[in-house]
Formats: C-alpha cells, structure tokens, sequence
C-alpha cells in the first residue's frame, strides 16, 4: 500500500468515528481541519443559521492564489444508521475487515473526502506555497439535510471575498459497482408535491348526495402517471413521477370521505424548469377533474434544481487520469439522485466522481481499501493534469 492511501485510509476512519448524522458535526471538521492546518491550508469554519432550520458547521479550505481555482466539494453530515444491531461492525467504530472500512459514510461520503484532502495536500507540499493557482476544499454538514444553511451559503461566502472556483468535483459516489466506471456530468432535479382532492361526505348507499375524492384523486394520479413528462433529452433520460403514498384516513367502509390525499416525487431532467413543471402538473390533475363536484390543492416543497456541465475539458482530464490509473473509461452519466452540484453549477462547471454506491445508506455501508488506495490516485493524477493544463491562465 502506498503512503498516501495510507493517509487517506487513516483520515477517513478518523472522520468515520465523528457521529456526523446531520446536522451534527460531532469533530469531523476538526478530523479534516488539522492536517490541513498543518499543511498551511487557510481554514475558514463558517457556521450559518436560519429560522426554522438547526445551525450547520461548514468549512472552506484553500491554499494558493489567483486562477486557475481548482475545488474539491464534499459534505461530511451522513444519514442516521438505523438500527445499529443489525450492524456487523459498530457504524462509527470504523472498523477494517477482509481488505473492507465499514462505518456510515465510508462511501457517502467521507472516504472520498480524506482521498482528495489527500490529494491536495501531497501536491501543495510538493510545490510549497507557490502552487500554480489556487486549490478549496468546499466540505458542508447540510447535504443529507435540507441544503439551506450549507453549500449555497458557503458559495455566496466564496463568492463574496473572491474566491469562486473556476472548475469543482464533487466527490459524490458516482459509480455503480466498480471505481472508475462513471463521472457525473449532470443529475435529474427532484421536486415533491402534495394532492388533495376535496368532494362531499357521504353515505356509500346514496353516492348521489356525495361526490368521492378517492376517485377523483385516482383520475388524477393516473392521468400524471400515464402523460409522459417529456421523452428524454440528448443527455438525460425521461422524466419520472412516482407516488409514493396515498391517504384517506377512513375508518369506516360505509362513508365516503371528505377528502382524500397523495404525495409524489419527480426526478425531472434539463427539459423543465420547477416553476413551468409545476405549471404542467396542475394542468393535468385540472384536465382530470374537470366536470366533477371535485376541488384541489396541490402544494410543492423547494425543489432540487438540475444540473448539467457540457463534456469538455474538465471530464476529459478526469477521464484520462481515471484510466491511467484503473485502466477504464469511465462513462459520461446523468442519472442518480440529487446531490449539491446544483447549486456548485451556478458558479462553475462541476462533475462528480467518487467511490461506489453499493452500500450507501444501507446497513454495514463500506468501502474497499483499495478502492481508497485507488481514488487518492486517481484525484492526485487529475491535479496535477489540471494545472499543467491550465497553466495559471485565468478560465473564469
């Protein structure tokens, strides 16, 4: 094993063992802080609040000056463990079996942190201070949350003293099965919504004197289902709606309800924007209960916007280090979920490539300690392919 996936494989147990469920940081910060420190990186610890929503520890790292602007954006906030009984290894004891890191956020994402902080580090102390531009860490604790008091605050902090990156990956796991099969030029956004459908209470015997919401809001979810959203794009697969559940609270079976309601999620692609979807989703649940005795609401959360960065020199070099070091070509892919590259592609253009999504979020999440090895390379290839690149000229 080398050195410095030695390094990576100590840094990421140590934020492992930090219970970092969100939006706690429990000193995974301080875990990644230190060495950076150490290594003359400036740390800013931003902390941001707002009402209704719990503060979040945000950190922004970086070493150099001036363009080109390299960052590597990561959160260190994991989702909870659930019942850690079922857990063959403690979920933050970090514990190494078989060549395998167990713990929550080995691959979601705390390995793929220590793997580019790293990366960053062996190439800032190979040039000293006097790198050819400028390298940021971006790491928040609000990712798996609700994304308010995190990433797009830290941005606008960046922004505002200077800093904006000209080029970002975000080391969100972004292959299937396999390190180096995918980078993520792009995600589906994500948009939920809430249908209730209002008729007349009644008795099921006198239907007549009644007009029944289930039915209605039946109409209404299969005229959603079956109209295609759009047929795909150049680089995106269709846009999909599922249901996800569907409440009448009825104890009774001879009474019709008052009302009956249903919540959705739509991973929809660069063909839409929130405001217009939104527009069209009522649309048809309108068309579906046209002529009834039946009224509706529907009611949206604040989507997760899409993204999407046109293949070019920023996935070209990631690639070519990717391959020098796995030996594969990795593929240009939008599907998956949501991650903070929506709000990282306001400001420049990002990709995401990390360690694999086998185990996220599941019981006994984990990485292989190869895999580790491996990604540590593969970041460090790609900063040093990116400078030379660039050579300092300013991309902005």
């Amino acid at each position: 094993m080398s050195t410095l996936g030695e390094k990576a494989i100590a840094l990421a147990k140590g934020l492992i063992r930090c219970a970092s469920v969100t939006p706690r940081d429990e000193g995974a910060l301080a875990a990644l802080t230190e060495p950076l420190q150490r290594a003359r990186f400036a740390c800013d610890r931003l902390t941001f609040t707002e009402e209704g929503t719990a503060p979040v520890d945000n950190l922004v790292a970086r070493i150099g000056d001036g363009p080109p602007h390299l960052c590597f954006a990561g959160h260190t906030d994991v989702v909870p463990p659930g019942d850690e009984a079922l857990w063959a290894h403690p979920p933050f004891a970090a514990e190494i079996a078989d060549g395998v890191l167990f713990g929550r956020g080995a691959s979601d994402m705390k390995g793929a942190i220590a793997c580019f902080a790293v990366a960053a580090l062996d190439y800032a102390r190979s040039r000293g201070r006097e790198i050819d531009g400028t390298i940021s860490l971006l790491i928040t604790g609000d990712e798996e949350g609700p994304s308010i008091n995190g990433t797009p605050k830290v941005l606008k902090w960046m922004e505002e003293r200077g800093l904006k990156p000209d080029h970002c990956i975000v080391g969100e796991p972004s292959n299937a099965t396999r390190l180096g099969e995918t980078i993520k030029i792009g995600r589906r956004g994500t948009l939920n919504g809430r249908l209730k459908v209002t008729g007349i209470q009644g008795h099921v015997a006198y239907p007549h004197l009644a007009a029944n919401p289930v039915k209605g809001i039946v109409q209404a979810l299969a005229r959603l289902y079956d109209t295609p959203l759009d047929y795909g794009s150049a680089h995106f697969s269709p846009s999909n709606l599922e249901v996800t559940s569907i409440d009448v609270g009825n104890p009774t079976t001879n009474v019709i309800p008052a009302s009956a309601e249903a919540r959705f999620n739509v991973r929809y692609n660069d063909q839409h924007k929130p405001d217009s979807l939104q527009a069209l989703l009522r649309e048809q649940v309108t068309a579906a209960l046209a002529g009834s005795a039946l009224s509706f609401t529907l009611e949206f959360e604040p989507p997760g916007h899409a993204f999407f960065t046109e293949p070019g020199p920023l996935d070209g070099l990631l690639s070519e280090a990717v391959n020098e070091i796995t030996g594969l070509t990795p593929s240009l892919s939008t599907d998956g979920g949501t991650s903070d590259a929506r709000f990282i592609k306001d400001y420049c253009p990002v990709v995401e490539f990390g360690l694999t999504t086998e185990t996220i979020h599941k019981v006994d999440e984990s990485v292989k300690v190869s895999d580790l090895e491996q990604l540590t390379a593969i970041y460090c290839r790609f900063i040093e392919l990116y400078f030379k690149t660039f050579g300092g000229a300013d991309e902005r």
